[in-house]
């Protein structure tokens, strides 16, 4: 197995999560969350594109769009310590023994069992220590696949570096003020425009060869939010963002762990609920035929001084609020069953 390197990651304050589905549902209530963030809009089960409605977030925030200008890219001489860590193919096989006679595969399945037994929809799950390699994952199957909604904003900003570090160039200003907000108030507009500037899906499954999802499929006719991926397909990305094996150079690396670790405050539910979060993003889409909805969240958490990377893919809740409980019981399960707790 090879192994990689992480950047040390910085503090940041614990979150109290029991609670934390009833918050997103209140935001839904009081900012047009549903409406406007995180490609929030129906689609039909076709896969036609959902056009975004108007609210208060259909445009970056003033200050939002201030501090986006301002954002630049570190010099690719800086440099940053790195502590051992492995790859994300760990996940591609099979997880390896966690507890004294439980596979991880198993001791998530165990935690996850009442989870899924109260809920009409689907689930994967995968996390990863990229420190020793311990992997376990639910309901990732061959051919199966899950809408990503807004998750995919991140490997649309990954597509866009790997273009620009193609092209010798930094990003445009507005490349970044666009890229500021899709990740951090999960902007669809911005998203449309940076989907057509790395070459829509074509561009983006060209990036993701490069980036190792071989798994993922971008959305037809300018659908980014009807792309398709797994579990570990995600993982994947989140290494290829906080490791150094990638082929987005450091420079690349840091922005997009920068905008990822400053989500907006009302969208920073999902595996966040597992621990401190360093690095985030979550994506949620209702589907006009059900009207049932997809509900996802990836991201790096810090528990007990050790890092995971976590990725929740799901579809077919009845409610945003429910499919964003489901999401964080299903991040705390991971982490625990990868600590050896069946």
């Amino acid at each position: 197995m090879s192994r990689h390197s992480f950047a040390p990651l910085v503090a940041t304050f614990a979150r109290h999560h029991s609670s934390r589905y009833t918050l997103a549902a209140l935001a839904l209530v009081m900012t047009g969350w549903a409406a406007t963030g995180g490609f929030a809009d129906a689609a039909r089960a076709d896969g036609a594109r959902a056009v975004p409605r108007s609210g208060p977030m259909a445009e970056p925030a003033p200050g939002i769009a201030r501090a986006a200008a301002s954002l630049t890219l570190p010099s690719a001489s800086a440099t940053v310590a790195h502590s051992p860590s492995v790859s994300v193919a760990a996940l591609r096989t099979a997880g390896t023994g966690v507890a004294p006679g439980v596979a991880p595969d198993q001791a998530l399945a165990r935690r996850l069992a009442p989870v899924v037994a109260a809920t009409p929809a689907s689930l994967s799950v995968a996390v990863l220590d990229p420190a020793d390699g311990r992997a376990a994952r639910y309901g990732v199957q061959a051919g199966t696949t899950y809408d990503t909604a807004s998750i995919v904003k991140v490997d649309i900003l990954a597509a866009l570096l790997l273009k620009a570090q193609d092209q010798h160039r930094g990003l445009t200003a507005q490349e970044k003020t666009s890229a500021a907000s899709m990740i951090r108030i999960s902007d669809n507009a911005s998203a449309d425009a940076l989907w057509r500037v790395i070459g829509q899906a074509p561009g983006l499954n060209a990036a993701n060869r490069r980036l190792g999802l071989t798994g993922t499929t971008g959305g037809g006719g300018g659908h980014w939010g009807l792309t398709q991926t797994t579990a570990t397909d995600q993982l994947a990305l989140l290494s290829a963002v906080f490791g150094t094996d990638s082929p987005l150079d450091q420079a690349s690396r840091a922005y997009l762990r920068g905008l990822m670790g400053g989500i907006a405050a009302g969208q920073d539910w999902g595996v966040s609920a597992a621990g401190p979060v360093t690095g985030l993003k979550n994506g949620w889409l209702q589907r006009t035929a059900t009207g049932r909805w997809d509900v996802n969240s990836i991201g790096l958490v810090r528990v007990d001084g050790h890092d995971r990377l976590v990725a929740v893919l799901s579809r077919g809740s009845v409610s945003m609020a429910d499919g964003v409980q489901l999401v964080e019981k299903a991040a705390k399960a991971a982490v625990q069953a990868l600590d050896g707790t069946a």
